[in-house]
């Protein structure tokens, strides 16, 4: 269900202040769902009753949606079953969490198992996403809970210990031994967290690493892959970063088919050791072995240095248990570093803190997240492809303070990794949501505009190339690469391909240095220069024609000096506004207009009515009119097709224009409340948002009596402030 304007603001607001009380963190992870492990456990005991999750139930909708949902046959004979219905003495962990805990099922997420896979190798991490203090024993209330990184926060995800089962078996991920559950209720947490088991059919293995540790990854294609990968997988494994290989399939048709030498195409697979070796046929130097796992549990590599290979009787016992060489059919083998390349297309390594891992010392990098979203209309620009929209998509300024302690090849600069991640896509698939082919550009901010947070129009972008950019705009859920610039300012421009594609998503810098990342936010404020009354000197023919439209309504006068003295006394309601206004508005073809509704009017006069009668008088009303032709002024000048509207784009500098600084949030609000389909914006609708804008600032500075900017409220105050605006 899409967010409401306000439901997505209000939501975001909760968010900030719960981010502001320590709430997200990994030592105080969010609730989901607002579910507590600790008061819904305690009340289960009390009760003497088992957990049922309402919030994920054991039905059709927790499976799936397509595939797995109502008219699927393959969900009929499901049954969900807890586990001491499934086996005797059920265990969470059986002697430790290991990779043979790890067993696909009939779902397509191997690139998610092959990530828990690698969660095993880091006991530290392992048990920060599995609670420890879990069992089927003491304090069991048929309720477990795990820990995630979702987009900035560690949320805490609640379940019960229901499992879709098939003749008593597992449906989805289970262990090798037939009494431990921790991975099956492990996938079940993050089915949750996206909505349904579906929901996690097909993925990339650096999603759920990020998941799991809320680290950065890396991308090397094995036919660009540097000269130093092995030293490189090396020393991330040693320092606990984890990591995903796979060989990609040129005919999708084709995803999961075995090859000749045991190795599956369009399939993801762990690494899970990096070794060198001395093999006695190998006399001048050792051999280096990869040691890769496949989430199935079986099909392995028959090649060289395979289970049962000849190359192993070229080793000592020593070797063979420090490389702890085992034959059996568990889905995990060695090869030689060679035909590690050979076989395989691309590797990702999640970094737990993106280390420069070509480096002999160990970094610590700064990181910064920002929160953004793109709006259709307003802030959805497209790619540098689209120079007319490309320039209002969100900007986030960078400073480069300092340059990198040990440059590499002595090239001074400032390393520094972005990262932009989508957010919910996986979530919203039930909806029809796919994955947006997504990057970022970044220029270089020209000294004399340093410190200037002003967001940058479009003519810096016609005038001025990108310093460095993403190497292509690519649909997975994240776009990463490092970067080498000189210490400075710098503009990050984030956006989809296409323009016009609405989402939400975060955008994190990480540098080794110190650096400062942040949105661009214009100061929010006013401008509220007050026309002067035209003298009767100055008045135009329209001006006259106005006054007398008002006299023939507000009551007979007959003269100049009868009009001056019963101002105060003539008054006019919202319809006869709208009958004043229109009756001259309409006469302007350019505006294309038929003129304003009853509910603008209405706006109007809560704008101007001082004394709170519901009417204008005559001065009131100049006032008003005076606001309006300044108004109809800018609107005209965006109006240039005279087609009667103008880009919801370009509201951003007409409301800028009228005198209104904002921020991305508001300009966001203002295009989802105003635009239309189109995403234009009429007359009627500009002159209304203008009114508001100004009513709600003048409303918002009678209140703030000392100036700094915050203003307190009751409910009646709140309600009648925006009731009558």
């Amino acid at each position: 269900m899409p967010y409401t304007p306000s439901g997505f603001f209000c939501d975001r607001l909760i968010r900030e202040r719960e981010r502001r009380d320590g709430e997200g963190s990994l030592n105080k992870p969010l609730r989901f769902n607002g579910q507590d492990f600790s008061n819904l456990r305690q009340e289960c005991l009390q009760k003497k009753s088992l957990f049922e999750d309402d919030s994920f139930p054991a039905t059709v909708e927790s499976l799936g949606f397509k595939e797995l949902g109502h008219k699927s046959n393959k969900v009929k004979n499901i049954v969900w079953k807890r586990p001491k219905e499934i086996c005797e003495n059920p265990q969470f962990i059986v002697g430790g969490a290991s990779r043979t805990d790890i067993c696909q099922g009939d779902l397509g997420d191997c690139w998610l198992l092959a990530a828990i896979a690698c969660l095993t190798l880091n006991e530290k991490l392992l048990y920060r996403v599995v609670p420890q203090e879990q069992s089927f024993s003491e304090g069991y209330g048929g309720i477990f809970h795990f820990q995630f990184w979702r987009y900035g926060d560690w949320v805490d995800v609640v379940i019960d210990d229901r499992i879709p089962t098939f003749n008593n078996q597992l449906v989805f991920t289970k262990s090798a031994e037939r009494n431990e559950f921790w991975s099956a209720l492990l996938e079940k947490a993050y089915a949750k967290l996206h909505g349904s088991y579906e929901a996690l059919k097909g993925g990339n293995t650096t999603e759920a690493m990020e998941d799991f540790t809320g680290g950065v990854t890396e991308f090397y294609e094995m036919k660009e892959a540097p000269k130093e990968l092995y030293k490189i997988m090396k020393k991330a494994l040693e320092r606990g970063s984890l990591m995903g290989c796979s060989i990609d399939s040129l005919v999708p048709a084709r995803f999961e088919t075995r090859t000749v030498t045991g190795l599956v195409k369009g399939h993801a697979y762990s690494v899970t050791a990096v070794e060198e070796c001395k093999a006695s046929q190998h006399k001048e130097s050792k051999v280096r072995l990869v040691r890769l796992r496949n989430p199935w549990g079986q099909v392995e590599w028959n090649g060289p240095w395979s289970d049962n290979s000849k190359e192993w009787a070229t080793l000592s016992k020593s070797e063979k248990e420090k490389l702890q060489h085992q034959s059996a059919e568990d889905g995990e083998f060695w090869m030689s570093f060679e035909d590690f390349k050979k076989n395989y297309t691309k590797i990702e390594i999640c970094n737990l803190t993106p280390d420069a891992l070509e480096d002999d010392k160990i970094h610590k990098w700064t990181v910064s997240v920002n929160e953004g979203r793109w709006v259709r209309g307003c802030s959805a620009g497209g790619c540098r492809n689209y120079p007319d929209t490309f320039w209002t998509n969100p900007q986030y300024r960078l400073r480069l303070l300092e340059e990198d302690d040990d440059p590499e090849d002595n090239e001074v600069g400032c390393t520094f990794v972005v990262a932009l991640m989508q957010k919910n896509r996986r979530k919203e698939r039930k909806m029809g949501a796919n994955l947006f082919t997504i990057g970022f550009a970044i220029y270089e901010v020209p000294k004399e505009m340093h410190g200037n947070k002003q967001h940058m129009q479009k003519d810096f972008f016609l005038l001025n190339s990108s310093k460095a950019r993403c190497k292509s705009y690519i649909n997975l859920r994240e776009v990463t690469q490092r970067f080498r610039l000189s210490p400075g300012e710098y503009v990050i421009v984030p956006s989809t391909y296409e323009p016009h594609q609405e989402g939400e998503f975060i955008l994190r810098v990480f540098s080794e240095k110190r650096n400062t990342s942040e949105e661009i936010e214009n100061r929010i404020e006013a401008d509220h220069p007050v026309p002067a009354p035209a003298s009767a000197g100055e008045e135009s023919e329209e001006d006259q024609q106005f006054l007398t439209i008002f006299q023939e309504i507000a009551g007979e006068v007959s003269t100049r000096k009868q009009v001056t003295r019963l101002s105060q006394e003539m008054e006019i309601t919202a319809s006869e506004l709208k009958n004043v206004l229109n009756r001259v508005i309409t006469k302007h073809k350019e505006l294309n207009t038929e003129g304003f509704s009853l509910e603008s009017c209405r706006s109007m006069i809560a704008l101007m009515d001082m004394d709170g009668t519901g009417r204008l008088n005559l001065q009131e009303f100049r006032h008003l009119w005076n606001k309006i032709k300044q108004w109809q002024g800018i609107f005209q000048h965006y109006n240039a097709d005279q087609s009667g509207s103008i880009n919801s784009y370009e509201m951003r500098n007409a409301v800028n224009d009228a005198g209104f600084r904002l921020n991305n949030q508001l300009y966001d609000i203002i295009t989802m409340r105003y635009a239309n389909e189109s995403m234009n914006i009429d007359f009627d609708s500009f002159i209304s948002c203008l009114v508001r804008l100004e009513a709600m600032f003048r409303a918002f500075q009678a209140f703030d009596q000392d100036g700094d900017g915050t203003i307190r409220l009751s409910v009646l105050e709140w309600l009648q402030l925006t009731m009558y605006a």
